[in-house]
């Protein structure tokens, strides 16, 4: 039986047919190829970040031991000795991973905690004091008074117990009623983030203040070391005696540190720019000479992935002891 012959207009049908098939399927191979790619990129990099992760443990661990040799170094206080300061350490890892580890005196900032008293589990009330070194603090970084005066009354409503608003303050009413209502914390603050949802804040101000805070899991006044504390940290000094210490005169108390740091509050408070001052007596008790709490910054590199821990070091007690961590990746 003879074949067929193939009309004119469907030579070539079986040809295109082949090729409509031959893209189909490469259509298919690639996105099939291009899942695999990047599912085996998310298991890399799912897996580096494993490592970096435990890595980071253990770097975390080497602070907390440098940490409690800095403490035995002198148990008196804790000076600049050493130029542990802020400087970073690099430290080779196995793999070719680095970790970058900086520890840093954590109580030389404002702790956003002091602008109330009081114990969190029985009853946080306003703080007159802590309210106006945070006034001063934000003036003397160029906060107009009428603004820094809001925030710090509010960020004192926000923390305190009761919800009745302060002068000036804000307390649940005045946020129910905005596009996304949300209530006070009525406690303390548990990250200096929560302070950007206080009334008066603006996202500019809270760039402007962010380096100088942080929030101490407790109502203390921060305690400033001032044997520690940098030439470029003068508004903290300013903020000691609200209206009566302006960045000129931190700056030249700061200067005139003894080589080996002072030895007392006395001592400080009798130096050259501070003598003759009427500073209340918990301010004056504030500046320490030792250092209780450390900021600690680890950061490693795995492959193309890097995590990034920040902690905080309560060294109240040996041995130190981490009191709060957030992970970045």
């Amino acid at each position: 039986m003879s074949a067929r012959p193939i009309p004119p207009r469907e030579r070539g049908a079986a040809l295109l047919a082949v090729l409509l098939l031959v893209v189909v399927v490469g259509a298919i191979a690639a996105a099939a190829l291009e899942k695999l790619t990047l599912s085996r990129a998310t298991a890399v990099n799912a897996a580096a970040l494993d490592s970096a992760r435990g890595f980071a443990d253990g770097v975390e661990r080497l602070g907390l031991v440098t940490i409690d040799d800095l403490i035995v170094r002198d148990s008196q206080k804790t000076t600049l000795d050493g130029g542990w300061n802020g400087r970073s350490r690099e430290i080779p890892l196995p793999g070719g991973a680095l970790a970058r580890v900086q520890v840093r005196d954590g109580g030389n900032c404002f702790n956003i905690n002091s602008v109330v008293t009081g114990d969190p589990r029985v009853r946080l009330r306003r703080r007159d004091s802590g309210v106006a070194e945070f006034v001063a603090l934000m003036m003397t970084l160029q906060v107009p008074q009428g603004d820094a005066r809001r925030i710090a009354e509010a960020a004192a409503d926000w923390a305190d117990s009761d919800t009745i608003p302060g002068p000036g303050g804000a307390e649940d009413e005045a946020y129910m009623t905005g596009p996304t209502p949300y209530r006070t914390g009525n406690t303390l603050f548990a990250d200096v983030g929560e302070l950007s949802l206080v009334s008066g804040m603006t996202p500019e101000i809270m760039a402007r203040l962010r380096p100088w805070l942080c929030a101490l899991p407790t109502s203390d006044l921060a305690p400033i070391n001032i044997n520690t504390i940098l030439p470029d940290q003068a508004p903290l000094v300013a903020m000691l005696a609200p209206g009566q210490i302006d960045l000129g005169r931190a700056q030249a108390v700061i200067a005139s540190r003894p080589a080996a740091g002072w030895d007392s509050q006395v001592d400080f408070w009798q130096s050259g720019p501070l003598r003759g001052l009427a500073v209340p007596l918990d301010l004056q008790m504030q500046p320490q000479l030792k250092t209780t709490w450390f900021a600690l910054d680890v950061r490693v590199g795995v492959g193309d992935a890097e995590f990034h821990e920040t902690a905080l070091v309560d060294a109240r007690r040996r041995p130190s002891r981490l009191a709060a961590r957030r992970w970045e990746e």
